[in-house]
């Protein structure tokens, strides 16, 4: 499950001032120390927290809340390589591990990979930037996938299915688009999240 950026700040607030807090903190302290004005709208965000096992309530005391002590999630995902945005390169397996942010994946397996070149440039995609992917065997028309090309060549693009072509688009007006048949393209994972660096 992916956080809102709301719930987001406040498991961080809950991580951050755990050591602090003489017993749980209710719902209206939360309200009055996030500044938010309404408690029905943070009981929401408390309650997608308890879904995602992230904290649960006090029993007997069912307005506090408390961090779950093991949470279900690592923050550490694969990183498997650099695949091209461009011609086709191959995403190698490497044995290492990237910090990634809870909202920026899905309860699902997912993986990261480093972009080369800037086919994918118009979506704001770039050179570099480091991309969370999903990992799964199909795609909904009109998402970016990793897709595997004649079995040997991994690239990122947008995906048209049709009964008797594949077509994987780039999204930079100076590419051409590429069609092949079904059978010559594997989609191995759908973008779900993005990474930059400016240093």
């Amino acid at each position: 499950m992916r956080l809102t950026r709301r719930q987001q700040e406040i498991l961080d607030f809950l991580r951050d001032n755990a050591e602090h807090f003489e017993r749980p903190p209710t719902l209206d302290e939360l309200c009055a120390t996030l500044g938010l004005r309404s408690r029905g709208s943070l009981h929401k965000h408390v309650q997608a927290l308890i879904q995602a096992g992230f904290v649960e309530p006090m029993a007997g005391q069912h307005r506090g809340i408390r961090l779950i002590a093991h949470e279900p999630v690592e923050d550490d995902i694969p990183f498997l390589g650099k695949i091209a945005a461009g011609r086709p390169i191959e995403a190698l397996p490497q044995p290492e591990q990237i910090q990634v942010p809870p909202h920026l994946r899905t309860d699902k397996p997912c993986y990261v990979l480093q972009v080369v070149g800037d086919s994918m440039c118009e979506v704001g995609i770039l050179d570099g930037d480091l991309v969370v992917i999903e990992q799964r065997d199909y795609a909904r028309n009109g998402e970016i996938v990793v897709a595997l090309v004649r079995g040997e060549e991994a690239t990122l693009k947008r995906i048209l299915q049709e009964p008797e072509r594949t077509i994987l688009y780039p999204e930079n007006s100076a590419m051409h688009a590429m069609e092949l048949a079904p059978h010559e393209v594997q989609i191995q994972g759908v973008l779900v999240g993005q990474m930059r660096s400016y240093r």
